[in-house]
């Protein structure tokens, strides 16, 4: 059980992903961040000095912070900006190369069949 386990660590598909969600969670401190240190104050000076995070609502005895929930939207569209521009370039790069390996690896049936005489012709020739 535990070669088994070793194994399955041992495999790409595990280590990319654990390596993909640390570097998530350092660019999701760092996205973080930039809302709520530039983008939120930004946003708040252009609607008349708002500071976001302290916007609240108070029902009773209880406080609805709305404002650091207009946080957490800002950072997910970011955070969804960044991601659909990494996808989009990587598409990008696979059509690309995908398209490259296409031209390289397509014969038309025409030169398939020109190449075929040929080889016969040089076949017959040198049986002569």
């Amino acid at each position: 059980m535990i070669k088994e386990f070793r194994k399955f660590i041992a495999r790409g598909n595990v280590l990319d992903l654990a390596v993909g969600v640390i570097v998530g969670g350092a660019f999701s401190s760092i996205v973080t961040s930039l809302v709520n240190n530039i983008f939120t104050p930004i946003i708040g000076l252009i609607l008349g000095g708002i500071d976001f995070s302290n916007l609240a609502i108070t029902f009773r005895d209880t406080k609805i912070m709305y404002g650091a929930f207009i946080q957490s939207i800002i950072d997910f569209l970011i955070v969804a900006f960044c991601l659909f521009l990494v996808v989009h370039f990587v598409n990008k790069i696979s059509v690309k190369k995908k398209k490259e390996e296409e031209k390289k690896e397509t014969k038309s049936a025409e030169l398939k069949t020109l190449e075929e005489i040929r080889d016969i012709l040089k076949n017959d020739i040198q049986d002569k």
